[in-house]
């Protein structure tokens, strides 16, 4: 992909926070070589944006408002829909089991909210050209996932829950992983029903077979998780 001042790259900006997107949009559209073609705070907005307009790239928050879609598999969807769209999360809430899923399910880059606008824009620049943008924190942090995996791969008897995060969640199905992703976000069980519109039993059921492939067995383990990975992001 390439884009000058005559050929700008077009964006979309999806987000549930008004400010930010406010934000994003001035820093964006003070660069002739990015034309921002609609600014979106719920997903079907954006779906519906698809059919009137185009663009070459997402930026997006992975953690979108509990009534929305999840983030992860609005990644993944948009991937599915258009590969050729470039999808740059920027967010505040992240780990590196968190980044490793969305590249897996199609992102471009991965940015913390925190960025300088010459961060930011440089990401932007990076991913609309085709390339991976990493924070080098992120990068080196994902550098290091790899290799515990490898190492793993080389020892059959090595338990699970000696595997990264991000490795334990890739065991679990697509829903499985869903409802982990939202708990360990600090969701209740009632509210990620009400998000996919499932019943309470199934997320129940949900997410006691993720903790038992996780190696959890209380919500009390569950909670120190949660908290040592909110710790890791401050």
């Amino acid at each position: 992909m390439t884009f000058s001042r005559t050929q700008p790259l077009r964006i979309y900006l999806l987000d549930d926070h008004a400010i930010f997107l406010r934000g994003l949009n001035a820093v964006l559209t003070q660069e002739p070589t990015l034309k921002v073609m609609g600014i979106f705070s719920h997903s079907r907005d954006l779906w519906a944006s698809f059919a009137t307009t185009e663009a070459d790239m997402l930026i997006m928050d992975h953690a979108l408002a509990p009534q929305d879609t999840n983030g992860l598999n609005l990644i993944r969807e948009v991937h599915l829909r258009n590969q050729s769209m470039r999808i740059l999360v920027a967010s505040n809430f992240y780990n590196s089991a968190t980044v490793a899923q969305a590249l897996r399910y199609g992102a471009s880059g991965f940015i913390s909210k925190t960025a300088s606008e010459g961060e930011l824009l440089n990401a932007v620049q990076v991913a609309g050209s085709g390339n991976i943008y990493l924070e080098p924190l992120m990068a080196m942090q994902l550098a290091q996932i790899h290799e515990r995996v490898v190492k793993a791969d080389r020892a059959p008897g090595q338990k699970l829950q000696s595997l990264p995060l991000s490795s334990q969640l890739s065991v679990l199905s697509p829903k499985v992983q869903d409802v982990m992703h939202c708990l360990l976000e600090g969701m209740t069980v009632t509210e990620i029903a009400d998000k996919f519109s499932r019943s309470i039993k199934t997320i129940s059921g949900q997410k006691q077979a993720g903790m038992r492939k996780l190696g959890l067995k209380t919500d009390n383990e569950l909670s120190h998780l949660r908290d040592s990975l909110q710790r890791q992001r401050r």
